[in-house]
């Protein structure tokens, strides 16, 4: 699981080939200028590529002993000390690391070294040489690494915000496409015709309640989030408008505490459960539809009694799944949907803005 988290910042093979051109340079700095300060003289060409092959290879092996350490301690700093964040800290205690890690690898290296083939020199002053070298290349790999994981992450969060942006382009079009419905404007204005030779004031309400729903729609719908209160208000011109059409057959009611009404959740939510209730259920005189608005903890809670029609038309789940993906966008909880008990149950998180969520991220 580690490895495969690493390379997903950094491939295996672009690791490699970091790791190996820089063994090769750092060997060709080290032999050639312990050739000429007369530090290590070097017999022939066939010495100096031996010396080569041997330094890579050892070189190269605590490339890989640091590369993994450093990438670890880049992820965990990011995580609990981001460069946007305790900035000093983070560098003193990353060189610290990196000089540590550097420390212990070089040992291991020099031992390994001198077990192939031993030093001419004194021991310790060939280990505190190859520490500051690997102090120094150490330092310089983290910064790379630092360097490419920013590039990225950048990268990655460009094209996540492009997806995203589409997505949501997409879902907006889904919803407001779904608010203006066809049905349901034909379904209103048929009631409001017929209400306007019976009951004239009725039907100045359902004007002024029609266009209260359209509003509504009209302002929120570019919007992720909106509070509750103003969702309850829209519900009940929605509800208010399918009562003209269903009378007595259709009841509902409302028990949220008024602290919880500052809570935000997308717009329209309410809408999008409240007109699958009604889609799929029976609503006559004989099964009443009665829904209840409450509230269990930091969710929302729309409950109806389950009577689905005979010839309920095949529903797609299409306005659901775009509530989920509404969700998914603005925060990390998701709604809930079950049947218990004869009843259907939808759990919608309100979300506190004082928290950690991830609104207008």
């Amino acid at each position: 699981m580690f490895f495969r988290q690493i390379h997903n910042y950094f491939p295996f093979k672009r690791l490699f080939f970091l790791l190996f051109g820089l063994s090769i340079g750092i060997q060709l700095i080290v032999i050639g200028y312990n050739h000429l300060s007369g530090y290590y003289i070097l017999s022939g060409y066939l010495h100096f590529i031996l010396r080569l092959i041997r330094g890579v290879i050892l070189s190269l092996a605590g490339a890989f002993l640091i590369a993994y350490p450093d990438l670890y301690i880049i992820r965990y700093f990011n995580r609990i000390a981001p460069w946007g964040k305790r900035i000093a800290m983070r560098l003193t205690l990353q060189i610290s690391f990196a000089v540590i890690i550097a420390g212990l690898v070089s040992m291991a290296v020099t031992f390994s070294a001198h077990s192939i083939s031993p030093y001419h020199e004194e021991l310790a002053g060939v280990f505190i040489n190859n520490a500051l070298i690997f102090a120094v290349v150490n330092i310089m790999l983290m910064a790379v690494l630092e360097g490419w994981i920013y590039y990225v992450d950048s990268k990655r969060a460009t094209q996540m915000a492009e997806v995203l942006k589409e997505e949501l382009s997409q879902i907006r079009f889904e919803v407001l496409k779904s608010q203006i419905n066809p049905h349901f404007m034909f379904n209103s204005l048929n009631v409001l015709s017929g209400l306007i030779d019976k009951d004239t004031v009725k039907a100045q309400q359902f004007i002024d309640e029609f266009s209260q729903v359209y509003r509504y729609v009209l302002e929120t719908i570019e919007q992720p989030v909106t509070s509750l209160g103003k969702e309850l208000d829209f519900m009940q011109s929605y509800l208010f408008l399918q009562q003209i059409r269903y009378g007595e057959n259709l009841t509902f009611t409302v028990n949220i505490p008024a602290e919880l009404l500052e809570r935000m959740m997308p717009p329209l939510s309410l809408q999008v459960v409240l007109e699958n209730a009604i889609k799929h259920n029976i609503v006559n005189e004989a099964k009443p539809l009665r829904i209840e608005i409450f509230n269990e903890g930091h969710f929302l809670v729309v409950k109806n009694n389950l009577q689905p029609k005979i010839s309920a038309p095949v529903s797609t789940g299409l306005g659901l799944k775009n509530l989920v993906k509404r969700y998914a966008l603005i925060a990390s909880g998701e709604p809930e949907f079950s049947v218990e008990t004869c009843y259907y149950i939808a759990r919608l998180p309100l979300i506190n803005t004082d928290a950690d969520e991830r609104i207008n991220r």
